[in-house]
């Protein structure tokens, strides 16, 4: 009994979120669209999949490393500098790219340690200077977090200081909206960090 309390006790130590609320249907970016053309798997929904992820010390532990090491690994480039376009969605195979790219390689190595794809979901925020940026929706049984190439830190949602426009839905293709500017067409173009 004693293991179980402090494996309780444990769990009650790590951070806790607000849920985001979706706000209806979404249209994706462009970008996605031609990468889901391109990488048909990174874009299927398994409905089969848990929805959240149990947030347990192993799996924040797992999401603080893999964000670190991405973060320190990839170089940022952007789109326009890497392929001579405004928007494209990649994985970083050369070790160079912008947001959606780091985002993209971090889920891939979650899902490889185990993590559920439905519960991690590329969002489209608008940064703190108001420019396009992409960053990987984490969600949990304690609320949904950020992966993001501009911090090593992962933070809930609402403590990144982004406007959440939209993000990947969880029991389709449809993309949905997360009550920021809906209306305006997000491109993901100033979103390198620069070491």
């Amino acid at each position: 009994m004693g293991t179980i309390a402090a494996d309780a006790d444990f769990v009650a130590t790590l951070p806790f979120a607000q849920p985001t609320h979706p706000a209806g249907p979404a249209k994706p970016t462009a970008a996605w669209t031609q990468f889901c053309s391109q990488v048909p798997e990174e874009c299927q929904i398994d409905l089969t999949e848990p929805a959240l992820i149990q947030l347990t010390p192993l799996n924040w532990a797992v999401l603080e490393i893999i964000n670190q090491r991405i973060n320190r690994e990839i170089q940022p480039r952007t789109d326009q500098e890497h392929w001579g376009v405004v928007d494209r969605w990649d994985y970083p195979e050369d070790g160079y790219g912008d947001c959606e790219d780091y985002q993209l390689l971090k889920r891939k190595l979650l899902i490889a340690a185990g993590l559920p794809r439905r519960a991690m979901r590329m969002t489209v925020v608008l940064d703190k200077n108001g420019g396009g940026h992409a960053v990987l929706m984490i969600l949990t049984s304690r609320g949904d977090f950020v992966l993001d190439n501009h911090t090593d830190a992962v933070l809930a949602w609402t403590e990144t200081g982004y406007e959440f426009i939209k993000r990947e839905g969880s029991d389709d293709l449809t993309w949905v909206g997360l009550g920021g500017s809906a209306t305006r067409t997000v491109v993901a173009t100033r979103s390198v960090r620069h070491h």
